[in-house]
């Protein structure tokens, strides 16, 4: 899901060793050399807006300038990072690599045998540098797609991380539903979920909402004091570097395409375990929606979920896979004044699935 991406992410991020140990990251990096056999190198590159893979080998978190990281079979790892040396002492607690470098330096690293994670996230000065470190040849092979492979399977280490964050986002919506529930207006209830994320440790937290009932979700961009009926919402909220997010809809007046969305997404989620095919679960999403039609946010009926909020889609004919887990939306719309949107994280099992946010009315 696409929300408006702060300025500065000033939420905590420090490592937590009790959380995820170094043998979580030694077992991701072996993986990512299993799945690579003819590399001795991999250079992993990340910025504050598109960072997911960084995170899952490094646990950084750029907060404004981009990061990379080098990679070794045979030696340890490396982390440069922007802003200067000044920034070295900042970006150490984020992070278990002990080598943390300015970024410049990189100019002067020159690899074999390397393949490149996240390259296309960098400004064309700074993939130079990478394209040059990493061998000087454009034809390194791109190992990004590789990698999402092994994140979309959760750990229990990271299906923890996961449960952190969707207990925070439970606070935030029980907020905003009491908010509601007294008469606020939107901005009262929005940033009485925000505040809440944040009281709870969010690292980020992104908001949108509508005021047209539910057709179109913004983000804020001037104070709102209409108290809205229905009140459409999304919220997303980062904990230990791992997204959990809901679609919610409060309203006074239940009406029948509520109650169909609902009764939907239920169907969706008895459907959805291990080997479920996402085309199937597109069909019990498609044919409960008549007399309406699929809302434009919940076009893709699931998308995966973790490290990043803006994950690569599925592939066509694509399966779930236990460990997984996912983010399960049903919209529907009339195109007008009768909208419904509504989700539900899912831990996929190979019999079922664990519920680690549920659906919520108000």
């Amino acid at each position: 899901m696409h929300t408006a991406h702060p300025t500065l992410l000033i939420g905590p991020a420090d490592w937590q060793p009790e959380r995820m140990p170094k043998t979580e990251f030694f077992r991701r990096i072996e993986a990512l050399w299993q799945s690579c056999p003819t590399a001795s190198h991999a250079l992993v590159c990340g910025t504050s807006r598109h960072h997911a893979e960084l995170a899952y080998l490094s646990n950084l978190v750029p907060k404004l300038d981009p990061a990379v990281a080098i990679l070794s079979r045979a030696g340890e790892p490396r982390l440069f990072v922007g802003g200067g040396p000044n920034m070295l002492g900042a970006a150490r607690p984020l992070t278990w690599i002990a080598d943390v470098a300015p970024l410049q330096e990189l100019e002067r690293v020159r690899l074999s045998d390397c393949v490149l994670i996240g390259d296309g996230y960098l400004t064309t000065v700074l993939r130079k540098i990478v394209i040059d470190a990493s061998g000087a040849s454009k034809s390194a092979q791109d190992a990004t797609a590789q990698l999402w492979k092994l994140m979309r399977r959760k750990s229990p280490a990271e299906l923890a991380a996961i449960r952190a964050a969707s207990a925070v986002l439970d606070a935030a919506m029980a907020q905003m539903v009491d908010a509601y529930r007294r008469g606020e207006g939107v901005t009262t209830v929005v940033l009485a979920g925000e505040r809440a994320a944040s009281e709870n440790g969010a690292q980020d937290v992104r908001t949108l909402f509508s005021l047209n009932g539910g057709r179109t979700l913004v983000p804020f961009e001037t104070l709102e004091a209409r108290v809205v009926d229905p009140l459409q919402i999304y919220v997303a909220v980062r904990r230990l570097n791992y997204w959990a997010e809901g679609f919610a809809l409060l309203t006074h007046e239940r009406r029948a395409i509520h109650s169909q969305a609902a009764a939907i997404l239920q169907s969706a989620i008895n459907a959805t375990m291990a080997g479920t095919r996402l085309d199937d679960l597109a069909r019990v999403v498609a044919s409960g929606a008549f007399p309406y039609r699929i809302h434009v946010v919940a076009a893709d009926c699931i998308g995966p979920l973790g490290l990043a909020l803006d994950a690569p889609p599925y592939a066509a004919g694509a399966a779930l896979r236990t460990d997984e887990v996912c983010s399960i939306r049903v919209g529907f719309t009339n195109g007008a004044d009768e909208n419904a949107v509504v989700s539900a994280m899912v831990a996929v099992r190979e019999d079922g699935n664990d519920v680690l946010w549920p659906p919520q009315f108000a």
